[in-house]
């Protein structure tokens, strides 16, 4: 973890999957990364608890490393 606040990476979410009709824990992970609308994007760092955000929602978003 201290590897990646030395190298400050960020990972760009784009949401491009509606959350209408997943499941309500896909819906809190989508709300907990702060996206609400599709294509919006947010960039958040590139640490194990944002990785595992991603996993859990990886059908609907789409990840660019800045």
């Amino acid at each position: 973890m201290a590897e990646n606040k030395e190298t400050g990476k960020k990972l760009k979410i784009t949401l491009v999957k509606s959350t209408i009709g997943q499941v309500p824990k896909s819906r809190a992970t989508i709300a907990a990364m702060g996206l609400r609308k599709i294509n919006q994007s947010v960039e958040l760092p590139d640490n194990a608890s944002t990785r595992g955000q991603i996993q859990r929602v990886r059908h609907m978003v789409k990840v660019e490393e800045v």
